[in-house]
């Protein structure tokens, strides 16, 4: 079947599969929202500039999200998948979960000491909107419990008493890390939040250079 679809100068296109065409302005469209909202905010940045940068027009926007709302929880999605598999594939080599635990905290490391670096996409897109409205911060929220039922996990396998209250604890170490290092620019503060996790797990504290320090 033959699609429409608008190509970037507004004009109607044919002889693409209207799928093919669909998912493609999907992917701009995301790797636009992706590059803008986190960079400079969701509020910050009008669907305009989203539409431009993706280099489609307005209607294949709506067509495809149907609202910068529904464009912005697709662009936390997409975040919250690649946060969860870049942290799974950290620990997937470890066996030991007190291993496991502290790689966590060398991913976080990693990913603060890149230069785009802007602080969590998830804290940032629900700071900016009212607490209880929009539907950016159900997203959000399964992010934070993605982690934490990661780290009640694992604190399970180690076997202590409470691993609900442990999975808490090294939340607020990994929130706490994320949050002051996108603040005060210092990668140093994850490797502190990391000294404390092994603490309260009882690992050794030995650290793992950053990957760019073993290049």
């Amino acid at each position: 079947m033959l699609g429409l679809d608008y190509d970037q100068t507004g004009l109607y296109s044919q002889g693409m599969d209207a799928t093919k065409v669909q998912r493609t302005a999907r992917e701009r469209l995301l790797d636009a929202a992706d590059e803008l909202f986190y960079a400079e905010g969701v509020h910050t940045v009008g669907i305009d500039r989203v539409i431009e940068k993706a280099g489609v027009a307005k209607a294949s926007l709506y067509g495809t999200f149907g609202s910068k709302e529904e464009l912005v929880c697709a662009y936390l999605e997409k975040r919250k998948q690649e946060r969860e598999a870049r942290v799974l594939a950290r620990i997937a080599p470890l066996r030991d979960p007190r291993e496991k635990i502290l790689a966590i905290f060398d991913a976080l490391e990693e990913r603060v000491a890149e230069p785009a670096f802007r602080g969590c996409a998830f804290v940032n897109a629900t700071a900016e909107g009212p607490r209880d409205e929009g539907k950016a911060r159900p997203v959000a929220l399964a992010m934070r419990a993605w982690v934490r039922d990661l780290f009640t996990s694992l604190a399970r396998e180690i076997g202590v008493g409470d691993p609900p209250k442990l999975g808490r604890q090294l939340q607020v170490l990994y929130d706490g890390a994320m949050t002051g290092a996108s603040m005060e620019g210092e990668t140093r503060l994850v490797a502190d939040a990391r000294a404390m996790a092994a603490s309260l797990i009882g690992a050794p504290a030995r650290r793992r250079a950053p990957r760019s320090a073993r290049r």
